[in-house]
């Protein structure tokens, strides 16, 4: 083996966090050393939280065993080019002090977590605050649709000598999302690192400007996507969606727990019931409990955490929803209103 044969391995290795190959974004220090079938060269990381450091070890490994010699013992040894001391010193470069980042989440989909979270933003605004919305469900973006910015694609400014993402306003809401820069029609197929890194960059890279409350749509469940969020912000709360009926109940469960894990320690700032109940319009005094009676609340008062608000199945929030108008832009609905409320108390 002589040092070209491993460069030109490490060319097939990716960093996720830019894309660019080992050599190509200056991650190889110029140390390697081959001893017979030993070989030792060193990979620089950015800083020394990196979460993508054991994969991108163990891929150089295994590249250079499959492009230069299958029998290499290799030796990769690391080092950083700054140090990130905590998360919080790093959201504060990227948000004002000031600002309230409250994730919303579901532990199942279908529940309406994105519903509530485009129409919880437009209620804030309403009332005066400056919000923006994040779309971090990389599988599954609704936003973009939900807002009627499907077409929209953001342009990048420059300030500070960085180059930024600047978001898309709708309606009052500032709004960045994987949806505005994939092809909707085709579905995003990535590995969890790939997915992570997408939600980082959106984050670190959004010109966001001064904001009173970033909300974040999460995808549902507990992933990787989660721990990545909350390593790059301060989370200062979240907001947990389900539906009355014990199979959400279940999930929902689950993540009031991941939040409060000590590991994570986000206070939960409540739990909002969503398709509560079923009113025909044209018996507007009736309720049907589809999905159970009173499930989310019974939830909130045994994990000791707020019932926010219970939000009933109207078909005007399917429908605006679908158009791109969500319910609370519409002034003196009944549902609009609950929404301002909760927008309220958080």
């Amino acid at each position: 083996m002589y040092p070209q044969q491993i460069i030109d391995a490490l060319r097939h290795v990716r960093y996720p966090g830019t894309g660019k190959d080992l050599v190509e974004g200056g991650m190889l220090e110029d140390d390697i050393r081959i001893q017979g079938f030993e070989v030792s060269f060193s990979l620089i990381f950015e800083k020394e939280n990196d979460p993508f450091i054991k994969s991108v070890i163990k891929a150089a490994e295994v590249a250079v065993q499959t492009y230069a010699d299958k029998n290499a013992a290799v030796t990769i040894h690391t080092k950083f080019r700054k140090h990130v001391s905590s998360t919080v010193a790093s959201t504060t470069d990227i948000l004002p002090i000031k600002t309230r980042v409250i994730a919303i989440h579901s532990g199942k989909g279908g529940v309406g977590k994105s519903t509530v979270a485009a129409n919880l933003a437009i209620a804030l605004a309403k009332q005066g605050h400056k919000v923006g919305l994040l779309d971090a469900d990389i599988h599954g973006p609704s936003q973009p649709k939900m807002f009627h910015t499907e077409d929209c694609r953001p342009y990048s400014v420059e300030e500070n000598g960085r180059t930024l993402i600047e978001p898309i306003e709708q309606y009052g809401v500032k709004l960045l999302s994987i949806g505005y820069f994939v092809d909707p029609q085709s579905a995003v197929v990535w590995r969890g690192g790939m997915a992570s890194n997408a939600i980082k960059q959106l984050i670190n890279d959004g010109h966001w400007g001064e904001l009173d409350y970033l909300l974040i749509d999460l995808p549902p469940g507990t992933s990787d996507i989660h721990l990545t969020l909350m390593n790059e912000l301060s989370l200062t709360g979240a907001i947990v969606v389900t539906t009355p009926q014990e199979v959400a109940l279940v999930d929902a469960r689950k993540g009031v727990d991941m939040f409060q894990n000590e590991k994570l320690n986000v206070p939960v700032l409540g739990i909002i019931e969503n398709m509560s109940w079923f009113t025909p319009a044209e018996l507007p005094n009736n309720r049907y409990y589809l999905f159970g009676r009173d499930g989310g609340k019974r939830l909130a008062e045994e994990l000791h955490v707020p019932l926010l608000g219970q939000i009933p199945l109207v078909q005007s929030i399917r429908e605006s929803g679908d158009e791109g108008t969500p319910i609370a832009l519409q002034e003196g609905h009944p549902a609009a209103a609950i929404f301002e409320e909760i927008g309220s108390l958080i």
